[in-house]
């Protein structure tokens, strides 16, 4: 599971004469998480591969790479992740664009089945009419995890999280804590954007950290408190239990939340208020089933509220972290810092 929660490094790729450039900056952030040279060689052939497809399917669209690195619970970086993005016309079966000598292009077709060779960890999505979003997760030698391990905590996780376009530091922020008997979530958005709203998320993870367990609607109580002296922050805390088939679930101000259950999607409502500043005299949880196959997807305003999974047919059976960037891809603002977290019940 990756550990790491920081923001995703956004690259963009405008048109083809940024291929070297953006190449050449990836690597170096391959390098700088301790990869290897030939390490860093798978890492470049798959960007090298990713940016010659934006060119030929987007034209003079062009696209964005979103990069960060994958963590150890301990802090170890041990690989690195590499979204790339774009809305050209999309592809009609991506499955068979994969196979070598397949391409609508009167090209080698050989681009998408090289990224999925050197890639420890391979998804793809595209739909005629919205584009494509690839997904490439590449491992530090010896580190890679193993290949249908199971996961104790029955839940897949995954982010996207982007500062607002020209700041460096996230003022939208999340974390996790995991527990025998399932996990605590938290997400949040620090007010405006920028340092302060970095640090006030920070502030309200670092309370959130260490909390004893409780209800989620205790533990955002104890984080309004501690949280005071900052600018504020809107969130949520949620709490899973694979054991009890059961979520819980409380929020103060405007992040948002959706449970994808067998029969239908839930809204997740929360209190008006604001961290740090003021909420109501009295909150409580709400609390929904949770099994297998259910999907919980919460996200700041910084992605428009009104995204909707009818367009996008199958995108749910992905990995959590590709779901979030479609999402992002099609809904972001771009005016504000975007976080996207989607969590998806495997028993």
């Amino acid at each position: 599971m990756d550990f790491n929660f920081n923001a995703h490094q956004q690259i963009q790729f405008p048109d083809k004469t940024f291929q070297n450039i953006v190449r050449r900056d990836i690597a170096r952030i391959a390098e700088s998480y301790g990869f290897s040279e030939a390490d860093t060689g798978r890492v470049s052939i798959v960007v090298s591969e990713m940016a010659t497809n934006l060119h030929k399917h987007t034209n003079t669209k062009g696209g964005e790479f979103l990069v960060k690195p994958i963590c150890l619970e301990g802090g170890e970086t041990c690989g690195i992740e590499v979204l790339c993005l774009d809305n050209g016309p999309g592809m009609r079966d991506p499955e068979r664009m994969m196979e070598d000598g397949v391409s609508t292009f009167g090209s080698m077709g050989q681009g998408l089945g090289a990224i999925k060779r050197q890639s420890d960890f391979f998804d793809i999505y595209s739909q005629r009419g919205l584009g494509t979003v690839i997904l490439s997760r590449i491992y530090r030698k010896n580190m890679a995890p193993k290949k249908n391990a199971q996961n104790p905590h029955k839940f897949q996780l995954g982010a996207v999280m982007v500062p607002k376009p020209g700041e460096q530091l996230s003022g939208d922020g999340w974390a996790l804590r995991l527990a025998e008997e399932g996990a605590y979530l938290m997400v949040l958005d620090g007010l405006g954007h920028g340092e302060h709203a970095h640090q006030a998320a920070q502030n309200a993870i670092e309370t959130f950290k260490k909390l004893p367990k409780g209800t989620p609607s205790e533990m955002l109580r104890t984080v309004h408190t501690a949280i005071k002296k900052t600018r504020g922050a809107v969130g949520v805390i949620t709490r899973w239990s694979a054991g009890e088939n059961k979520v819980q679930y409380c929020g103060i101000g405007n992040i948002s939340g959706r449970l994808f259950l067998p029969d239908g999607m839930k809204n997740l409502l929360s209190y008006n208020g604001t961290l740090g500043m003021t909420v109501p005299t009295t909150i409580n949880d709400q609390q929904y089933s949770w099994g297998a196959g259910h999907l919980m997807v919460l996200h700041s305003d910084g992605l428009k509220s009104r995204w909707d999974f009818s367009k996008y047919p199958e995108l749910t059976r992905h990995d959590p972290t590709l779901i979030a960037a479609v999402l992002y891809k099609d809904n972001t603002r771009t005016v504000d810092d975007t976080l996207v977290v989607v969590v998806r019940a495997t028993a």
